[in-house]
């Protein structure tokens, strides 16, 4: 049983989270990736609709994940700033 606890527990905590905070973060995260990544589908058929629909919803979530106050878990990847 502690091993079980341990599969679903020792991510979040890594990052101060309970596992249902966890859960609703991640869950909102992907759901706003899915649109975004529909937008990009659609703009890349119809160019005229969703225009910076896609780069919105990136630099959005990058800022969301940036100020949620998540240790970095990889000292390789850079800060970007996007204009």
């Amino acid at each position: 049983m502690p091993r079980l606890k341990s599969l679903f527990c020792e991510h979040p905590e890594s990052v101060n989270e309970s596992y249902l905070e966890h859960l609703m973060f991640a869950v909102g995260f992907g759901f706003r990736m899915l649109i975004g990544g529909l937008a990009c589908v659609v703009h890349g058929l119809l160019p005229f609709l969703f225009e910076r629909t896609g780069s919105k919803c990136v630099c959005d979530l990058h800022e969301r994940l940036s100020e949620s106050g998540r240790p970095a878990r990889d000292s390789r990847v850079e800060r970007v700033r996007v204009a």
